[in-house]
């Protein structure tokens, strides 16, 4: 009997696509994802709707959108439920060795057999950090373990270089930047640092008396192009052990990440495009063509059903995300997919409408930015989503409006249960319903250091 084939599945934490070069960014950010991309197929308009890390890996691990997990918030309470079987535990009953790296303790990392941890978040005594570096120092050797036994395997590699605090060691930290980082003419950080929630986290990790926000930026892109060198050193291994023939490689992320941009600051909230945008990137020859680029949408819910697909599994599962292989094979009877419901519960409880045109974008309660309750953008005719045209646009609020409400009771009929943004009411895990002004919500919500940052994502590890 065939073996079946293992999967490498690159569940990169932080990574939007418009700052891989894969996906025509004008810096040389990806060069040997680029080339992994050449054989095979990318696709162009991927998406993570419900961000951030919690439910993003959710919907990516079980193929379920927010209705279907149930998971809305960063902080979610309790276990992931058992409602839903995981990519791990699918593939754990059909004989599949599964290893996790990075993402011990969270309710989405639910099933695997193993997991291992390593240090992707605070500096060294450089003051630097090379997560992928320390990821490769765990995950290389896992991987020949995996493939020394006589099962195919299921690998999860987290990479944490795209999440702050941006630490690529050198060279990589001044590739993109040939400025001054401190230059007291600068004052493009001064609304950040007048951000009292952020201001003492993102600051603790940049050079003392940094002013421009254009090193940050580069440190961000930096951190992607270590990383990208990085797992190049994990596609060599897979090329010495002799299984490229035999393993579906993965690469994509569970959300996008906020730079200099829309006052949210080095973070991933706000459902703007820079958060919802990521990237997707299968390569498995033989199987899957070579040099192909989607431009069709597709959702992070697809990513579980598509893998066994191409596995060649069978469920009983009926996921709400589908099987890409048919935009892969562009079977004409593919339904497209164009809108789609939007979630966020990380510092602020919102929800909205996507169109290729148009985003709609409601709070649930007020934030911490002040921002305005009901937001609307043109997406070609103002891509950057800079100015607000709720006001002038009425008649477009309302319909978006009507698709969006159309759709929660869709669904909430569909599960069975109510729209988790609504039951979600502690997502900010202060222990008090929703705020009742946005200086509430500022005076409340505060990061102070980079060990602050790392526990919000601690979980009860009993509960996986």
């Amino acid at each position: 009997m065939k073996k079946k084939a293992n999967i490498i599945l690159f569940g990169i934490d932080s990574l939007r696509r418009d700052r891989m070069s894969s996906y025509g960014y004008n810096r040389l950010t990806t060069p040997h994802i680029d080339k992994f991309a050449n054989g095979g197929v990318l696709f162009e308009n991927h998406f993570s709707p419900s961000i951030p890390t919690t439910p993003g890996y959710a919907s990516m691990l079980t193929g379920m959108d927010c209705f279907g997990t149930d998971v809305v918030a960063l902080r979610h309470k309790g276990p992931l439920g058992n409602h839903v079987k995981t990519l791990p535990e699918v593939l754990g009953e059909n004989g599949y060795n599964t290893t996790c790296v990075g993402f011990t303790g969270n309710p989405s990392s639910r099933g695997f057999q193993k997991y291992i941890d390593y240090e992707g978040w605070g500096p060294d005594e450089t003051g630097k950090c090379p997560k992928a570096e320390n990821l490769n120092n765990v995950a290389i050797p896992e991987l020949k373990r995996l493939v020394n036994e006589d099962k195919p395997f299921f690998l999860f590699l987290r990479h944490m270089d795209p999440h702050s605090p941006y630490l690529p060691p050198e060279p990589y930290e001044r590739i993109f930047y040939d400025g001054n980082e401190c230059d007291p003419n600068n004052d493009s950080l001064n609304k950040l640092k007048e951000f009292k929630p952020f201001a003492d986290y993102i600051t603790s990790w940049l050079p003392e008396g940094c002013t421009d926000a254009e090193y940050v930026d580069a440190q961000y892109d930096g951190a992607i192009a270590y990383m990208d060198a990085c797992i190049q050193n994990i596609f060599t291994t897979v090329e010495a052990l002799g299984i490229e023939e035999e393993t579906l490689i993965i690469i994509t992320s569970d959300h996008g990440e906020t730079l200099n941009e829309h006052e949210c600051y080095y973070d991933h909230h706000g459902l703007y495009e820079n958060t919802l945008m990521v990237p997707l990137i299968m390569k498995y020859p033989g199987k899957l063509p070579e040099g192909k680029r989607i431009s069709n949408y597709s959702l992070i819910k697809d990513i579980m059903p598509t893998v066994l697909e191409l596995l060649e599994i069978e469920t009983e599962i009926s996921f709400d995300g589908r099987n890409l292989l048919d935009l892969v094979s562009e079977r004409e009877e593919v339904q497209q997919v164009s809108d789609f419901y939007i979630t966020e519960c990380t510092w602020m409880r919102k929800h909205g409408w996507r169109t290729p045109e148009w985003k709609l974008i409601c709070s649930l309660e007020p934030d911490f930015h002040f921002k305005p309750e009901i937001e609307l953008y043109n997406l070609i005719k103002d891509p950057n989503e800079l100015k607000n045209v709720a006001d002038q646009e009425p008649e477009i609020v309302n319909l978006l409006m009507g698709r969006m409400n159309k759709y929660i009771a869709k669904r909430e009929a569909e599960t069975g249960r109510t729209n988790p943004m609504y039951t979600n009411l502690n997502w900010h895990g202060s222990d008090h319903g929703p705020f009742k002004t946005s200086q509430d919500a500022y005076d409340s919500l505060y990061i102070g250091s980079i060990s602050t940052a790392q526990k919000l994502q601690a979980k009860d590890k009993e509960k996986v």
